[in-house]
């Protein structure tokens, strides 16, 4: 954070202090009539320390990086104190921030927090389009523990840059970061310095932070603390420099169209602490851009300039749709009756009968045909009355003494459902 926004922002807390207790001695003066003699203008001060306290201003530059931290230990005072004495407070804190009067923020401000007890961040890359107008941010914060809130309005006063766009952007795509890790103050800078050693370039400013999610990039799985990666666009004022040209050889783009690493003779630069994609790098040379703008050329369906539009009258004939009607409806309706009755008339009117059948067979055929009905029907009344096989238990033994043959001990008349399968011997 800048020396002066930090100067101001401790300037604001310690008004804010004040402000409180302005707000608590009015309150007093509702509930003790010993404090009616509080002057109306003192409280009209405390009033004002609460919207300076409440109202933050900013100013960025078009083009440029813009990085804003909600830290959780400065809303930490706005809510109650932790109910058990003696003990650090570390309540959940969440951030949620709009446009005033929207619900969502503009489109190029971003907002990230990962987890409830890490601070929110605020990023992203002004445009010129925004310059001079306020941009007022409605921050509020959520404790998750007591469910009270607070607000606070930031107010982004976006200034116009004397040497916008700068003409040379290159984008690396880092894969060990994390867009949050990557907003950090130092680690940028560490980024940006190891970039002004390979390219040497007069100026250099970070122009945009993208996470790799927002580019269409898969969540990462929970294993080996992979990283979800990040895009860093930088912008310089000298043309690129070798080592970033590398990229564009025909032995690095085929590499690159093999899923295999190029060799960049500069990598052991960025290797120590960033682990770039090179493949994905993108060099960007604004002095070579060509306008794509082109006249439009009139012709049909284009009005002329300060043409307008004349709608048609209102006073336009009715049409009848009565015949359109019957012709969707009988023509169909028609041709269905018709195959309806054609149908009918094979299946009912176009039988031969039995009899004109039995005619026209030979006498042989009907015969035949007629000795298998009688067997089939012989057969079905046989089987009506049938009876299974006696079973070897039951078949005739000799006497064990005197020799003689003894019949089983069943009638012929015995149902075979209940025949037994075994018979004792007499």
């Amino acid at each position: 954070m800048p020396e002066e926004d930090q100067t101001l922002w401790e300037d604001q807390e310690s008004s804010f202090g004040q402000a409180e207790y302005v707000r608590d001695l009015s309150s007093l003066h509702c509930f003790s009539p010993s404090l009616q003699v509080l002057p109306e203008q003192f409280v009209s001060l405390g009033s004002y320390l609460v919207r300076v306290h409440s109202d933050r201003n900013v100013y960025p530059s078009a083009g440029v990086l813009f990085v804003h931290v909600l830290e959780r230990e400065y809303f930490k005072g706005e809510f109650p104190p932790y109910p058990k004495p003696g003990e650090i407070s570390n309540d959940p804190i969440t951030f949620n921030t709009n446009l005033m009067g929207y619900p969502d923020r503009p489109g190029w401000l971003r907002y990230i927090q990962r987890t409830p007890y890490s601070d929110g961040v605020l990023y992203g890359s002004p445009t010129a389009e925004n310059v001079g107008k306020p941009t007022v941010i409605e921050i509020t914060a959520y404790n998750r523990r007591t469910f009270e809130t607070a607000r606070h309005n930031l107010i982004i006063n976006i200034m116009s840059a004397e040497d916008f766009p700068l003409p040379y952007q290159a984008e690396f795509f880092i894969k060990n970061m994390n867009v949050e890790e990557m907003l950090a103050s130092e680690v940028l800078g560490d980024f940006l310095g190891a970039v002004k050693n390979v390219w040497q370039p007069e100026r250099l400013n970070a122009i945009n932070i993208t996470s790799a999610l927002d580019r269409g990039g898969r969540v990462p799985l929970p294993i080996n603390d992979m990283k979800e990666g990040v895009y860093v666009m930088v912008g310089a004022d000298v043309p690129f420099s070798s080592c970033l040209r590398e990229v564009e050889n025909p032995q690095n783009q085929l590499r690159c169209s093999q899923e295999m690493e190029p060799v960049i003779t500069c990598d052991k630069k960025f290797r120590t602490q960033f682990y770039i994609d090179w493949c994905k790098i993108s060099l960007v040379d604004k002095t070579k851009q060509v306008s794509t703008y082109q006249e439009v050329i009139r012709g049909e369906g284009i009005l002329p300039d300060g043409g307008e539009y004349k709608p048609p009258s209102d006073s336009l004939k009715s049409r009848d749709y009565y015949t359109d009607f019957l012709i969707t409806l009988a023509v169909p309706s028609a041709v269905a009756l018709v195959l309806f009755l054609i149908l009918a008339y094979i299946m009912c009117c176009r039988r031969e009968g039995v009899e004109k059948r039995n005619m026209q067979t030979p006498d042989i055929q009907l015969v035949h045909h007629s000795a298998i009905q009688k067997s089939t029907k012989e057969l079905r009344d046989m089987s009506k009355n049938r009876e299974i096989a006696w079973p070897l238990s039951t078949l005739p033994v000799f006497h064990p003494v005197t020799g003689e043959i003894i019949p089983p001990l069943h009638a012929d008349n015995y149902e075979s459902t209940n025949m037994p399968l075994m018979q004792t011997q007499q």
